[in-house]
């Protein structure tokens, strides 16, 4: 019998986490940022948004390649027991004021080990995001992990849109970070590439999440459901094959341009009969047999829907918002902060109707 069951952080320590005292700083940094942000929005106009679009933690890279190479490697589950982690997380912008976008952030860990699924859930933590605060809120992000390289990976970007992004780019790599410290002998995964480009910023943090989960014996595996990347001319995840078996296929020959850099080998992971294909990259320190071995005892451990592991899918699952926590937190901020709800028409229906579809 499959179970899931939601852990508090301190009831962590039992299941796979080697450490008798869990770092607990994140969360509570990003609440107290969170909070910051929003102390100067006391009573002033709210425009509620009304299009409920989420967002991605991750970032895609924009670019084509041509690789030249492809080499396929059967695979065989493996049933030797071993703990599949996941990590994911999602924002949402839940209205608007005269001089910035109210956001809300949400993440999720999650792990399977004796057939039985826990999780942690992280937020939703809500900011207030402005012209006036954006450096100082981007400045403080920098030591919310004490242990993170002193980098310049949190310089303000330029467009005052991309700061959503790398709010929640940041508290991404944090969860990553956590579970990579805490966890032994597991696979880990990620949702999206183990590609670093230039909206991301520098790539020592992802590189230093992947040092970290070395040194505990963990391997890292990220699953994108959509690559720009193409061979021959096509998606490399419809590159068409006759092998119908478990399979990955690695994609040689990749030259990222900078400002790109692959921090892992990148396959077409083809995980069981039907369903689709997805980009997997493999942290390309790891041994390629290692990492072949990995997905193995990712295929005796996890379940799949679609080809897509549980685990991951439950990460996800459990970091989106509903349309009803939405709708909670806006009443939230209307009443905490004495916000005044105000209707903005939408010009777009004002001027095309029916087929003004603004936002959407």
């Amino acid at each position: 019998m499959l179970m899931i069951q939601q852990l508090s952080i301190a009831a962590t320590q039992r299941y796979n986490f080697p450490h008798r005292n869990i770092e607990t700083a994140l969360p509570t940094r990003f609440i107290e940022l969170s909070i910051h942000s929003l102390k100067h929005i006391n009573d002033v106009p709210f425009q509620l948004n009304q299009h409920l679009f989420q967002y991605k933690g991750n970032l895609q890279e924009w670019m084509e390649f041509e690789p030249r190479e492809i080499q396929s490697f059967p695979l065989k589950p493996k049933t030797q027991e071993t703990v599949v982690t996941a990590v994911d997380t999602s924002w949402v912008k839940i209205g608007e004021t005269r001089t910035g976008v109210l956001l809300a952030i949400r993440g999720a860990n999650v792990w399977r080990e004796a057939k039985k699924f826990r999780y942690l859930r992280f937020g939703p933590l809500i900011f207030h995001i402005s012209e006036e605060n954006k450096e100082s809120l981007l400045g403080s992000m920098k030591e919310v992990h004490s242990k993170f390289p002193r980098t310049h990976e949190c310089r303000v970007p330029s467009s005052f849109w991309q700061i959503p992004m790398r709010l929640t780019y940041v508290f991404e790599r944090s969860l990553q970070f956590m579970l990579s410290e805490n966890m032994s002998n597991s696979i880990i995964l990620f949702d999206g590439s183990l590609t670093s480009s230039m909206v991301e910023g520098p790539s020592q943090s992802m590189k230093q999440v992947l040092s970290v989960a070395r040194k505990g014996h963990n391997v890292v595996l990220a699953l994108s459901k959509a690559t720009t990347l193409r061979f021959d001319g096509c998606l490399i995840t419809e590159i068409p094959t006759e092998n119908w078996t478990p399979c990955l296929f690695k994609i040689n020959g990749l030259e990222p341009r900078p400002p790109l850099e692959f921090l892992g080998h990148v396959y077409v992971a083809r995980l069981a009969r039907g369903g689709y294909s997805f980009r997997l990259d493999i942290d390309k320190e790891v041994p390629i047999s290692h990492g072949i071995e990995a997905t193995e005892r990712l295929l005796g451990n996890d379940l799949f829907s679609q080809n897509y592991p549980e685990t991951l899918r439950l990460a996800h699952i459990l970091c989106t918002f509903t349309a009803n926590e939405i709708i909670g937190m806006q009443h939230y901020v209307t009443h905490k902060y004495n916000m005044r709800i105000s209707t903005k028409p939408d010009i777009h229906r004002l001027l095309f109707g029916v087929f003004g579809k603004g936002e959407d």
